[in-house]
Parts: structure tokens; C-alpha cells; sequence
């Protein structure tokens, strides 16, 4: 086998057992085949004792719902005979005394039996001391008469024994012929947490009976003190209150975590012709007590095992992975710091962060060209940013740069330095009667001229801005530049552009001539000063016209004008 089909053949098998195909597989070797089937068998094992437990969960809630239904419809029988005996009665005016002696004792669970008369007061009870008693407002009263039909009530307190208890009540004008009366009983509600307590005997299930509004009736012995308390105050049903079993089902079931972090099953039936509910619930956990430690033991396993092959990961990690990222990542800082000089090393790296190397050293080519680029762009952008686009010549701020470049020669050299300070004579009105662009042009003009003379003179002239222009001259004294200032006047006369609103009815300047020979003491605005002011006494003097100031320096270093 030649070198060459050799290093192509490690090429091929080093891609092929990437960093990551390795670490897949190590993770497929430790943790694959040794858990998952474990954890999906016991996980199924609990996923069908659950469903056989909510099953049976069901079918409890409805056989415990059916004797409760008894004790019901045992209420419900009683009332409507009573109704009978009283609206026959009534007609001998004894329905009261019948009705009581009726009253059958093998019945525990109903405290007493009272009629109330359509205007809701008692008229007539086998409690004697409640006769008189009135009862108008209660919602099971109002309905009975307005809906003529059976009402067991919500949960309520007996105003006349002070004692929570549920009301059943059937009106007595549902017989034919019978009084504008309603026919109340009063259901103990011990015989019916009694009951429950016989009916469902198994661990860990818990069974309620709450009215319509939620709250609870009837419980075990060990759940006696929620009785009279809100469905939504128990933490055991808090999800069946926030699940909101519709009350138009007869049965149902639901699955939640209760506050203590508890798996429960839940159960309901209706209470057939109430609103009340009967809800059965079981915890889980302590069903699948057995089942769940199992899993939690694979759990444990797989979580050790995981952490083996985590542990071998993060050892191959690093020789594979980390020491390669740090060595980009230092290169990368490099690159940051700009030192684009720099390059990596793909020389002991993995097959994958070969192409990452090479990347970066293209990075660094090309971060450097740009480099270069940017500076060459930086450099056209500072002469473009010196020059005034509408004249070609230096604006102001280029003409600053000139003036301190120019007065540390002249300071050097101990030569003069003058600056002419141009201004176009009513330029105002020749923008208000021509029009802007051909200010632009008559501007364009005078700096063409402008910049003429400047190379004729080993000037520089810029314009300071608006229609005011400034020629600067190194090595001139005051004859030079007032020779020169008058020069320049000359010439844009001569360009003969036409100004109707001048004078001169052309466009004419004005100039303003100051000289300096500049000294250390002295700074570098009096000359701009100076030549300004001369500028204006040029204007002063009716324009088109050339004015000299000179500046003089006195022993104590303070300047004054001189013209």
C-alpha cells in the first residue's frame, strides 16, 4: 500500500470516528442496552395497575353514589306521602296532628319533618319549639314553590338547632287540590358519613359527598373535620375543585398531583336527581408502593451509570475537545488584541476543527487586507472631509489644519504668514434674484479663481464659509499681501457675472488683509481676527474694495489692531 492511499485511507476512518460518533457511541455501549428495557417493562406493569385501579375506582364511587341515592330517595318517599297526609287532612283542619303521627321512627337519618306556609314560616313541626320559625328566605323554599318539585338543598346551618344539616323539601301544591305549602325535612348528616364509612373500608381511599356549591356533607371518621368546609379549602380535592367536574355528568374521572407532591386518583357520581356528588380518591403511591420503588431503584441505576459515561465523556472531552477550543479560542484573542499575524496550528488537533483552523487563518488574511483597505479609506475620507464641495477648495476645517501647520513653519523659520479674508459683495440678494444653484455656480467660479492665484502665490486658499473665502500666503509681509488682495479683487471683477442688485452690477468682493510674523506668546486666532476685521472695514468702506490691518506686538505681549 502506497503513502499516499494510506493517508487517504486515515482521512476516511478519522472522519468517520468523529468526536461526536465516538461519544454516541460510548453513551449507546454504558447506558443503552443495560436500562431501557428495564424501565419500560416496570413502567408498563404500573401504567395497567393504575388503569385496574381507576376502574375500580369508578365502579366504587358509583356502587357508594347508589346507597346514598337510598337514603335520598327514602327522604324523598317520605315527603311526598306526608304531602298527601297533610293535604288530606288539612281539609278537617288536622293535617298537622296526621302528619306528625305518620312520621315514621325507623328512619334515624331525618331529624325532622315541618310545614311552611306560603308566606315561609312554620306552621306546623314534630319540633314543637321551631313552630313560627321563618324560613322565606331560603333558596330550597323559594324553588320548591316556584318549580313544584323535589329540592335537596346545599349545605346549611338549622337556624333552629344551630347545627349543619342538608334540607329536602317538596311542596304540597304538587298534589292535586293541595295547600300553597311546602313540607320540609331535616337530614342528619352523621348517618350519612355512617354510611360511607360502612359502604368503603380500604386504605388509602378517601370518599366525600359535597353539595353543589362544593361543599363537603358527609365524610369518613377520619375526615369528619372537613365537613362544612369548601372544596377548594381541602389540599386533598384542590384539583377537582380547579378541574371543575361538570355537575351535568353523572360520573367521571380524573388524575392529579395533590400539594404534597401525592399522585391521587379521583372518582365522582351524581347524586341523581340532586346536584349533590359523591368523589372517591385513592393515592397512588401507597397502591403502587412496590411497583414505584422498583423504578426508582432502576432510576438510581441509570442515573450512576449515566454518570460513569459522563465521567469518561468529560475525560475524552477534554483531550478531544477542550485543549482544541482553547488553542482556537487563544488564537481568537489574539485576533481580538490585533495581532492578525497570528496563526493556527491544525497539528494535533481532531479531524473536525481542521477545517475551524483553517477557517481562522482565512480570517486573519482577510482581516488584514481589510486593514489596509480601511486605512486607505480613512485617508480619502479626511481630504474628503477637508474639502468644500461646492467650491473644490479646503473648507474651514481644512484651513485650520493649514494655519497651524503654516504658523509652526513661519515660527521656525522666522518668516511672515498673511491671511486674505474674501467676502462676495451682496451675495444675498444675487441668491434671492438668480436663484441658489447659480450661487453655487458664481461661488464655483470665484474658487477656481481663488485657487489660481493660490498656486501662483504658494498659497492656500478654502473657503471659511457661506460667500466668505480666506487665501492664505506663507513667507509675506503686508506689501505682498495687500498687492495680492488686490489681485484677487481684480479678477472677480473681471469675471463679469452679471449682479443686478450691486453697484458694480457684476459680482464683486471685498478683501480683508492682515500680516503676522507669528511668535509663541502670540495665538493663532489674532490673525483670523485680524483679518476679519479688516474684512469688515472693507465692507464698511462701500465694498469692492481692499483694506490692510497689521498687527503689532507691544512689550507686554497684548495685541492691537492698526489699519
Amino acid at each position: 500500500m502506497s503513502i499516499g492511499s494510506f493517508g487517504r485511507n486515515t482521512s476516511k476512518l478519522k472522519a468517520l470516528l468523529g468526536i461526536r460518533a465516538r461519544l454516541v457511541l460510548l453513551a449507546l455501549i454504558l447506558v443503552v442496552p443495560l436500562m431501557v428495557d428495564r424501565v419500560r417493562v416496570l413502567e408498563n406493569t404500573r401504567a395497567k395497575q393504575v388503569e385496574q385501579a381507576v376502574t375500580g375506582l369508578s365502579e366504587l364511587a358509583r356502587h357508594t353514589a347508589d346507597s346514598q341515592r337510598e337514603i335520598i330517595s327514602t327522604v324523598q318517599a317520605v315527603l311526598k306521602s306526608s304531602a298527601y297526609i297533610y293535604a288530606a287532612a288539612s281539609q278537617q283542619n288536622r293535617g298537622c296532628a296526621i302528619m306528625r303521627a305518620s312520621l315514621r321512627v325507623d328512619l334515624p337519618w331525618i331529624r325532622s319533618l315541618s310545614v311552611l306556609g306560603p308566606e315561609g314560616k312554620i306552621q306546623c313541626s314534630t319540633t314543637p319549639s321551631i313552630v313560627g320559625l321563618d324560613l322565606s328566605d331560603r333558596e330550597y323554599f323559594k324553588h320548591a314553590l316556584e318549580f313544584h318539585e323535589f329540592v335537596l338543598s346545599d349545605y346549611v346551618f338549622s337556624r333552629a338547632t344551630n347545627l349543619p344539616t342538608i334540607i329536602a323539601s317538596y311542596p304540597v301544591s304538587a298534589i292535586d287540590g293541595g295547600p300553597e305549602a311546602v313540607i320540609i325535612a331535616a337530614v342528619d348528616l352523621k348517618w350519612m358519613s355512617q354510611l360511607l364509612s360502612d359502604r368503603i373500608n380500604r386504605a388509602g381511599v378517601s370518599v366525600f359527598l359535597v353539595d353543589s356549591a362544593g361543599v363537603i356533607l358527609a365524610a369518613r371518621p377520619e375526615h369528619q373535620s372537613l365537613i362544612g368546609q369548601p372544596l377548594k379549602d381541602t389540599s386533598l380535592l384542590e384539583a377537582v375543585a380547579h378541574r371543575e367536574i361538570n355537575l351535568e355528568r353523572e360520573s367521571g374521572s380524573i388524575a392529579f398531583e395533590s400539594a404534597d407532591g401525592e399522585r391521587k386518583a379521583v372518582s365522582f357520581a351524581r347524586l341523581t336527581g340532586t346536584k349533590a356528588r359523591l368523589i372517591v380518591s385513592i393515592d397512588e403511591s401507597r397502591m403502587l408502593g412496590d411497583i414505584d420503588r422498583d423504578i426508582r431503584t432502576a432510576y438510581v441505576q441509570l442515573g450512576l451509570v449515566g454518570l460513569l459515561a459522563l465521567l469518561g465523556a468529560w475525560i475524552a472531552g477534554e483531550r478531544l475537545i477542550i485543549r482544541p477550543v482553547r488553542a482556537l479560542t487563544d488564537t481568537a484573542n489574539r485576533f481580538g488584541r490585533g495581532d492578525l499575524s497570528v496563526r493556527a496550528s491544525n497539528a494535533g488537533m481532531p479531524h473536525e476543527f481542521a477545517p475551524l483552523a483553517r477557517a481562522f487563518n482565512m480570517m486573519a488574511s482577510q482581516l488584514a487586507e481589510r486593514e489596509r483597505e480601511m486605512v486607505a479609506a480613512n485617508d480619502r475620507l479626511t481630504v474628503i472631509a477637508s474639502i468644500d464641495m461646492v467650491s473644490g477648495l479646503a473648507n474651514r476645517r481644512g484651513l485650520q489644519s493649514r494655519l497651524e501647520f503654516e504658523w509652526m513653519k513661519a515660527l521656525q523659520t522666522e518668516t511672515g504668514l498673511s491671511l486674505m479674508m474674501i467676502d462676495v459683495d451682496h451675495f444675498k440678494q444675487f441668491n434671492d434674484t438668480y436663484g441658489h444653484p447659480e450661487g453655487d455656480v458664481c461661488l464655483s467660479r470665484i474658487g477656481e479663481t481663488l485657487a489660481a492665484i493660490a498656486s501662483e502665490t504658494s498659497g492656500f486658499a478654502a473657503r471659511y464659509g457661506g460667500e466668505e473665502f480666506c487665501l492664505l500666503v506663507p513667507n509675506s509681509d503686508a506689501a505682498n499681501a495687500m498687492l495680492i488682495g488686490e489681485r484677487i479683487r481684480a479678477q472677480v471683477e473681471r469675471l463679469a457675472i452679471p449682479h443686478s442688485m450691486s453697484t458694480a452690477k457684476v459680482i464683486t468682493v471685498s478683501v480683508g488683509v492682515a500680516a503676522i510674523s507669528p511668535s509663541e506668546a502670540q495665538p493663532q486666532d489674532d490673525l483670523i481676527e485680524a483679518a476679519d476685521a479688516a474684512l469688515y472695514a472693507a465692507k464698511r468702506r462701500g465694498r469692492n474694495t481692499v483694506i490692510e490691518h497689521a498687527l503689532i506686538r507691544a512689550t507686554d505681549q497684548s495685541i492691537s489692531l492698526a489699519s
